[in-house]
C-alpha cells in the first residue's frame, strides 16, 4: 500500500478549487470532469484530491487513497476488514474499508490501464 492521495469530499468543486489554488497557493495537477481535481502538495509526492461524491456513503468519507497492485486480490487476502463499498476509478478499481476507529481507508489500482 502506497499513500498517493489525501481525499477530501467537497460540495462545490469550483469553490473548493478556488480556495486551494487562490487562497492557499497550491498548484492544480489534474482534473477529472466537473467533479474531481487534484493539487500538488509542496515537498511531497502525495497529492490532495478534491471530489464531489455521488452520495454520502462511507466509501466517500475523507481519508487516504492507497495504491495497490490489485484491489480484488487485496480484498481476497483481507476478508476480515470492514469493507464498505466500491469506488469508480478511471482505468482501474477502487474499494473502501473502515479502520477500527471508523476512518475510511481507500484503495485503488490501475488494472484496466495496463490491459490496453
Amino acid at each position: 500500500m502506497k499513500l498517493t492521495f489525501l481525499y477530501h469530499p467537497v460540495k462545490d468543486l469550483k469553490e473548493s478549487v478556488a480556495f486551494y489554488r487562490d487562497t492557499l497557493g497550491l498548484e492544480e495537477s489534474w482534473r477529472e470532469g466537473e467533479t474531481t481535481a487534484a493539487f500538488k502538495l509542496p515537498g511531497s509526492e502525495i497529492e490532495l484530491m478534491l471530489d464531489v461524491p455521488p452520495d454520502s456513503g462511507p466509501q466517500w468519507k475523507a481519508g487516504g487513497f492507497y495504491a495497490v497492485e490489485s484491489v480484488d486480490a487485496f480484498r481476497r487476502e483481507h476478508p476480515e476488514l470492514d469493507w464498505r463499498g466500491e469506488i469508480e476509478i478511471p482505468d482501474g478499481n477502487g474499494a473502501t474499508f473502515m479502520d477500527p476507529a471508523g476512518n475510511a481507508v481507500h484503495l485503488f489500482d490501475q488494472t484496466a490501464a495496463g490491459s490496453e
